[in-house]
């Protein structure tokens, strides 16, 4: 049977660090959904963030388990 893993984030607005955790401890560190925090360490996210030229915006990192 496949054990489900429960993914961590690290997230940061530019280079400051704000929270790590679940997506859920994340979202409700932060006032925000769970999407919200899976989002952040989405391709896209990165994409438009890159694309905005701004360097103060927040991004979640997704972080590797370590078995």
């Amino acid at each position: 049977m496949c054990k489900k893993t429960t993914r961590h984030y690290a997230v940061y607005k530019g280079d400051e660090f704000i929270c790590v955790g679940t997506a859920k401890e994340c979202a409700d560190y932060m006032g925000v959904s769970e999407k919200s925090v899976r989002f952040l360490s989405s391709p896209t996210h990165k994409k438009r963030m890159e694309a905005s030229n701004g360097t103060d915006y927040k991004i979640a990192i997704a972080l590797e388990d370590e078995d």
